[in-house]
């Protein structure tokens, strides 16, 4: 589907090197938006941009380092200005995931979690909104919380919690930022099959598959999808919420264990 509002804007889409972040940067270049490409792994950035921009014909530039930085998010958004002149879309994909049991997290594992997930998306939005508001013209923002955020699941009380806080920064800033004609979304993915999970769970796909109510695990471009509808003007009075990409896990799925 073409969406309006997309095309010859300028997004940032952090931790885009792979998985849902590439996914979200294909559709963009896709309906012909520009976009700085964020991985902390510059090897993979460069290479991520390289084969987008020439999949599409586009125009997308890699900004390698680490996007929970709020130092490194000033020299991003810096440079997003100086290549295209305006900044319209934000995506703060980047994100890390630590399992560990509640009773023995360490503060090094928690500032980790925290730094990235909350800081980084929490300040690249504040930076990108003040360059918005400079240039009086607006834009959308979307978020990458997780059903983590809204169930409760073993061993990921800090992640949980920053992908729920993501949900509540939404809230917040769609009140604050409405006046300024940016508004503000939030995407809470499900079980979705991408290079991590696979290395996580050698069988994640036939697990979740079995777990989800509809019987398939979520797709990268599932994700990316929800955002780019979220972009557009087609959805330019939903502000502050949050849609679950999930496969309907958060109305009746089971856990692995569950399995058993």
């Amino acid at each position: 589907m073409a969406y309006t509002g997309i095309q010859n804007k300028t997004a940032i889409v952090t931790g885009a090197g792979e998985g849902i972040g590439y996914a979200i940067v294909e559709a963009l270049l896709k309906q012909g938006a520009r976009v700085i490409l964020n991985d902390v792994n510059p090897q993979l950035a460069k290479e991520a941009a390289k084969e987008v921009s020439e999949k599409f014909n586009g125009d997308c530039l890699a900004f390698a380092g680490d996007a929970g930085s709020v130092e490194f998010i000033d020299q991003m958004v810096d440079f997003a200005l100086s290549s295209f002149g305006r900044i319209d879309f934000i995506i703060p994909n980047a994100g890390i995931t630590l399992f560990g049991d509640f009773l023995e997290f360490t503060p090094e594992s928690f500032n980790r979690v925290v730094q990235l997930n909350l800081q980084g998306a929490f300040f690249l939005v504040q930076r990108a909104a003040k360059e918005m508001i400079k240039l009086k013209s607006g834009g959308k923002v979307v978020l990458l919380s997780s059903q983590v955020g809204i169930r409760a699941y073993r061993n990921l009380t800090t992640y949980a919690m920053t992908k729920a806080a993501l949900r509540m920064m939404a809230i917040n800033l769609a009140f604050e930022l409405d006046k300024h004609h940016i508004n503000i979304n939030v995407v809470a993915p499900g079980a979705t099959l991408t290079e991590r999970t696979r290395k996580e769970q050698p069988d994640y796909e036939g697990i979740w598959g079995k777990l989800n109510p509809n019987g398939r695990v979520g797709r990268p471009e599932d994700i990316a999808n929800t955002c780019l509808f979220l972009l557009s003007d087609e959805a330019s009075h939903i502000n502050g919420q949050t849609i679950s990409v999930d496969g309907g896990w958060t109305t009746a799925g089971k856990y692995p264990e569950d399995l058993n």
